[in-house]
């Protein structure tokens, strides 16, 4: 098979969650295990640090990977989903696995793929494993698809364990409370594995404390022990200091994630890396300071509050349940325009009235679909907004609805496109 034709392969014949949905799940690690099995357990020859949360969890992987770039470590990057190109889950120093990698993977796994018939996110972790060992990385950065105890990237055994926060997302899979939805995402602390949870909240902290009683891992919460100071939003970079309880810590440290919500983040990876620095990784302050200034450029990361044009200023956000609308709310508020305008499409097993309760009345509102099965038709978009009294009108395709807010902005107003990770993938 060509390359379109390897991945159009399993785009189409592996159930796939971003297409399908929760049918796509898999609730146990057994397909996984078997296939890493197959591959000579590819994924305990390298190094791992694995990241899991609700919100968070993309930019903190690519920040971590950009510092440990930075730092001189060849870095292998997970993630998911991926916006453009199929490759951009697999990377290497930032650079994305070749596509004949890609081809000669899937040929070679073709019969095992067909007899043990796993989801495509089990193939492509495989994948991701198989490329790390072949590329000899010094350590990889591994992202949590969903949730964490099931999932499939959970059966590293990591340097260190990260969980940025905890939300409501994805209630149908992962249980309908935050406890609940903590329970699965404490599934990756593992025995004697140092734990980075990110953000502190009264109805997951004991879930944390338990598991890792049981797992005799050392617990560390980020913003118990610092915090950030001097806040200052330019135009492309977030200027910050990150404090101790006692003292500076990092004075003037820039982001190229301007997203205010990039100030809890920040605290997460900062403290990731000095737990990081106490079992033997050597990473130096300038490497710190290079990585975050450069994050976009050396992981490729995209989609997280970027500014695609101005005159009118367009943004785009992946945020995409309640806790990441509130955040992109924040950023609206604080970023000067005249009149608002909203791209906005959503997939249907989200909280849709509890996003859409968010949004401001006082805005033009262009309702979209993303193009996947799992897209909430934008006529049913457009009739749930009017219970919250937001109106505007309808369209079948994102770059139709994003043309239309561009000829109806001026040149002082603000257009932000999202509601969903693939609205946002469609326009980048």
């Amino acid at each position: 098979m060509t390359y379109p034709q390897t991945v159009e392969y399993l785009y189409s014949r592996l159930p796939m969650f971003t297409r399908v949905g929760a049918t796509a799940f898999k609730k146990d690690l057994d397909n996984t295990i078997a296939l890493c099995n197959a591959l000579g357990n590819p994924q305990s020859k390298f190094k791992t640090i694995h990241v899991g949360g609700t919100n968070g969890k993309g930019s903190t992987s690519h920040m971590l990977a950009a510092i440990l770039q930075k730092a001189g470590y060849k870095t292998g990057l997970y993630t998911s989903p991926h916006l453009k190109d199929f490759r951009e889950r697999i990377r290497v120093n930032g650079k994305m696995m070749s596509k004949g990698f890609v081809t000669s993977f899937v040929k070679a796994q073709q019969k095992l793929i067909n007899e043990i018939e796993p989801s495509f996110f089990e193939v492509t972790v495989g994948m991701a494993f198989s490329y790390f060992e072949r590329q000899k990385v010094d350590v990889a950065v591994i992202e949590v698809g969903l949730g964490g105890r099931l999932d499939s990237t959970n059966i590293i055994h990591p340097d260190l364990s990260v969980i940025t926060n905890i939300s409501l997302d994805h209630t149908n899979m992962l249980g309908n409370t935050l406890g609940e939805i903590a329970f699965e995402k404490a599934g990756i602390i593992k025995h004697n594995t140092p734990a980075i949870i990110g953000e502190r909240h009264s109805e997951t902290d004991a879930v944390f404390v338990k598991k890792a009683k049981e797992q005799a891992a050392a617990l560390i919460f980020a913003e118990d022990d610092l915090s950030v100071s001097n806040v200052v939003k330019k135009v492309s970079l977030l200027q910050l200091d990150v404090n101790t309880a006692t003292n500076s810590l990092i004075r003037k440290l820039q982001l190229d994630l301007t997203g205010t919500y990039q100030l809890k983040n920040i605290l997460t990876v900062i403290k990731t890396v000095q737990e990081l620095k106490k079992i033997g990784y050597q990473i130096p302050d300038e490497a710190i300071y290079q990585a975050l200034k450069n994050v976009k450029k050396l992981t490729g990361l995209h989609g997280r509050w970027e500014t695609l044009a101005k005159n009118p200023l367009i943004i785009c956000d992946t945020g995409h349940n309640k806790a990441g609308i509130t955040e992109v709310m924040q950023n609206i508020a604080q970023t000067p325009h005249q009149n608002l305008h909203l791209v906005i499409g959503m997939v249907k097993d989200k909280d849709i009235n509890g996003v859409l309760a968010l949004l401001p009345k006082n805005a033009s509102y262009y309702f979209c679909q993303p193009q996947l099965e799992r897209a909430l038709p934008a006529g049913e978009l457009a009739e749930q907004a009017l219970n919250h009294q937001l109106k505007g009108k309808t369209f079948n395709a994102v770059k139709d609805a994003l043309a239309h807010a561009k000829a109806k902005a001026s040149a002082e107003d603000l257009i932000f496109v999202g509601g969903s990770t693939f609205v946002v993938a469609e326009i980048i």
